[in-house]
């Protein structure tokens, strides 16, 4: 699997013909699955958009990652027992794709080629995994929400191969997935358009610095 196309292309075979694996439908809002049981579950995101979250005991919300399609999540890789309150929602409508860790590399009862493919290939799953759990990070030690912001903007600037791009969350989410203010994070935004360093049109970024 050396590119998204032949990613897209197997998940679909893999879906249709492999019988450890369930697929399922679900609707924006829904949530697709939580961490509570330790199931060692992995899901991979066929369609839509999905956040994990986290709400503390006053219920503010705060985004752990963002799922696109082909991502993969589930409890398999968070192991510690310390993350009853993580659950993973469904921003669009969703198909979601489950099956468990312990069978990746079990032979299919089918002994199906699908599955075969993928115990070859998961690693490179896990990888992209790795690449996004990084990411998170980087931004997260930014000090100030400038420079959280800049350094997510640039990240997705890369992603798209532009410099104008479309942010996946809405600015409220934002705010949750930087783990800042709303407000003093929409001061930051004006401030950037402001000084020339931004252009904005709703969820449309374009960067105006090199």
């Amino acid at each position: 699997m050396n590119s998204s196309l032949d990613i897209e292309n197997f998940l679909k075979d893999f879906s249709c013909n492999c019988k450890n694996v369930q697929k399922k439908s679900f609707r924006k809002n829904q949530t697709i699955t939580t961490y509570i049981q330790k199931r060692n579950q992995v899901c991979i995101l066929l369609s839509g958009a999905a956040d994990l979250v986290r709400y503390d005991l006053n219920g503010d919300k705060s985004i752990i990652e963002h799922f696109s399609k082909n991502d993969i999540f589930g409890e398999a890789f968070y192991i510690v027992t310390t993350n009853n309150e993580l659950s993973v929602e469904a921003k669009k409508n969703c198909e979601v794709l489950f099956f468990i860790y312990d069978n990746i590399y079990q032979k299919c009862r089918n002994n199906c080629k699908f599955h075969q493919i993928l115990s070859a290939n998961f690693s490179n799953l896990i990888l992209n995994k790795v690449m996004d759990l990084n990411t998170r990070i980087e931004i997260l030690t930014k000090r100030t929400i400038r420079e959280k912001l800049r350094g997510y903007f640039n990240i997705l600037s890369t992603r798209s191969l532009s410099k104008t791009f479309i942010l996946p969350f809405s600015l409220t989410d934002l705010a949750d997935f930087l783990s800042v203010d709303r407000s003093a994070m929409m001061r930051e935004l004006k401030s950037l358009k402001d000084e020339g360093f931004i252009k904005k049109n709703g969820n449309r970024i374009t960067l105006l610095y090199k």
